[in-house]
């Protein structure tokens, strides 16, 4: 089996995939662009797996369904991101332990954001980012 993928590596080459799409693909296309050699329940497992995970919409195609991811690379780690901090009871000692353990370069960047963000009328939020 030395062709056997690790876990995880399938289900984000999947994402590649549908990311470099620009548009919703069926399962068959997504098992034709990996190089066709997977059973096609295979790839529909992972892609409804991703959909259950809110990696993923989907839409209704004839009987099968076309997925496309709910965000871009960026939007999809920020996505886990607040996905783990929602999950712990204490959300301002983790953010204290990430900020700390940040690069000075991107504590700089995240300064320089949450000025941003805190602006002239002092509404304050980063654009995008949910409270709660």
């Amino acid at each position: 089996m030395a062709d056997r993928r690790a876990a995880g590596e399938l289900a984000d080459e999947v994402l590649g995939i549908l990311q470099a799409a620009g548009e919703p693909l069926t399962p068959a296309v997504v098992r034709e662009r990996l190089g066709g050699d997977l059973a096609y329940t295979t790839v529909v497992t992972i892609l409804s797996r991703l959909h259950a995970k809110d990696v993923l919409d989907r839409e209704r195609a004839g009987r099968a369904y076309r997925y496309s991811p709910v965000a871009d690379e960026p939007g999809l780690a920020a996505r886990r991101m607040a996905s783990v901090l929602a999950a712990e009871a204490d959300r301002e000692a983790v953010l204290a332990r990430f900020v700390s353990g940040l690069s000075g370069e991107d504590e700089q960047a995240l300064r320089r954001m949450l000025g941003e963000a805190d602006g002239p009328d002092g509404a304050g939020g980063v654009s995008g980012a949910g409270r709660g």
